[in-house]
Formats: structure tokens, sequence, C-alpha cells
């Protein structure tokens, strides 16, 4: 009786025993004499002792396949892509993935390879950058076409790098410092701008009011010069003797502020002890010349 049983066992380990267990995410292919005959899934499965066979296995999860790709630009730029696709064989397509297609990482690579080579030469440099979503597009549209047949999904397509020659990176990098070199430049000039605009309204402001003020002094020291000669007047001083008096004094008063300070450096010419004398005969000269003048216009329009 334990010949018997020994010989079974040896007969079930050597050529397979009836039940077996699948893990979860997993199909297994069962072949009857050669020919295939089911999938098993998940869980406690039976088969024939010496007619059927587990012929394979079939990874249900979903898996990344990362592919290295050199092209050209259209702007004759060399540069490299990874582009990584996730994919996953359809549960109800088991047969075709398993028996259809030898090796699904080099069919779904040659594809990959093609539809990035047809795509990235119509794109210049940095259109790849912007449109690189749509280069990943175009290759989950390819693959998903192509690898339904073969019981295989496309779950997602992404270009993950995007990396040009080093020298090319180094002119881009260039490119971009003078870009901003140059925006830097028209705000500080912008900056310079206002500031001078700004300075000149100041001066400008400054100015009027400097200007102002002068004609303000001015009509109050004419204002001040014609009440002296009404004063000088009511004593029976002429308006010429009231003019040549208020000059003198002026120039005294003038002598006298700038003596007060030890610092001042202004130079009254002339300054010697006849000044004010000439001064005083040039004021009376020049008030009889302008009464004469004046003597002969109205003469004229009299006439």
């Amino acid at each position: 009786m334990g010949i018997i049983l020994l010989f079974v066992l040896f007969i079930l380990f050597f050529l397979g025993a009836p039940i077996f267990v699948v893990k979860q995410q997993t199909s297994v292919i069962i072949e009857r004499f050669g020919k295939f005959n089911s999938s098993r899934n998940a869980g406690i499965n039976f088969k024939v002792p010496f007619i059927d066979k587990i012929a394979g296995k079939v990874n249900l999860k979903i898996q990344q396949l990362d592919v290295m790709i050199e092209t050209k630009t259209k702007d004759n730029v060399f540069v490299h892509l990874k582009v990584s696709v996730q994919y996953q064989v359809v549960q109800t397509a088991v047969y075709d993935a398993f028996y259809k297609l030898q090796n699904p990482y080099e069919q779904i690579t040659s594809y990959v390879f093609d539809v990035v080579r047809a795509e990235v030469p119509k794109l210049r440099l940095d259109d790849v950058f912007e449109r690189k979503d749509d280069i990943a597009i175009a290759v989950k549209s390819e693959l998903q076409e192509a690898m339904q047949s073969y019981g295989h999904s496309i779950v997602k397509a992404l270009v993950t790098d995007i990396d040009p020659d080093e020298q090319v990176k180094q002119a881009m990098n260039r490119i971009n410092s003078a870009e901003r070199e140059k925006v830097a430049a028209e705000y500080e000039a912008e900056a310079e701008r206002i500031k001078i605009v700004a300075k000149a309204k100041a001066e400008a402001e400054s100015k009027q009011l400097q200007g102002k003020g002068i004609a303000d002094q001015r009509r109050e020291i004419a204002r001040g010069l014609e009440e002296s000669v009404k004063v000088l007047n009511g004593v029976n001083i002429n308006s010429q003797e009231a003019s040549s008096l208020i000059v003198v004094t002026q120039h005294y008063d003038t002598l006298s502020s700038i003596g007060a300070s030890s610092r001042s450096n202004l130079i009254l010419l002339p300054n010697n002890p006849s000044a004010a004398s000439d001064m005083l005969t040039n004021t009376i000269t020049s008030f009889v010349a302008s009464q004469k003048v004046s003597d002969q216009l109205n003469d004229k329009q009299s006439e």
C-alpha cells in the first residue's frame, strides 16, 4: 500500500498535480496535448493530470517601458527623448497576448521609434519642449491601434525627458540670459528716465516759484520806493533828488550788509570813496536825459 502511495506521489510530482493556485493579477495558459485549452485567473484551479499542462503565465498588471530615442529637429538639432509607455494585457485577450506576440517590449519600442522620428523632425527645438504632450498623444494613439490586436492596452504615453546636445543647452542658456539682461536694461533705463523727468519737473517748479518770489520782491521794492518818493516830495524834495537820495542810501546799505559777513564772496564794483558821488551824478544825468526825451515826445504829440 505504501509503495502504491509513493508511486502516485511520484507521478503527481513529476507529471503535474491536478490542483494549482493562480496569483492575483495573473493569468495562466493551459494547453492540452500542446494545444490551447483555456486561461485560468486568480484562485484555486484544476487541470487533468498527464493531459493538461501549464504553458505559461501572463502578467495582468500595468507595466512601464522606457524608450530612449535620438532624433533630429526641424532646425537640425539632435535631441534625446525619453518616452515612457504604460501598458497592460487585456484580461479577455490573454490568448492574443500570449500566442500572437513573441516580445511586446520590442514591438512597442519599434512603434515608439517610428512615431517620434516622424513627429519631431516637423518641429523646431523650442516647439518640441512646448508640444511634448502632442508627441505623447501621437505615440499613444499609434500604439493603441497597433497593440490592440495583440491583446495589449496602452494606458498612458509620456515624454518624460528632452535632452539636446550640451552645446545647444549652453547656447539656449546664453540666449535666455541675454534676454533677461535686455529686459533689466530696459527697466533700468525707464527708471532713470523717470528720475530725470521728475528732477526736471522739480527744477521747473523751483524756478517758477523762484521767479514768482523775485517778481513779488521787486514789486514790493517798487512800492517801497514809490512810498519813499511820496514822503520826500512832502518835504519839498523833488523826484530826481529823492531818487538820487534813495540810490545813495541803498548803495551804503549794501556795503554795510556785505561788511557784516566775514565769509561773503560778493564784490561790488565800483567800490571806492567817490563811487557814491559818481553813482549819484550818473543817476541825475539819466533822469535829466529821460525828462528831455519825455518832453520832446510830448511836444511832437501836441503838434
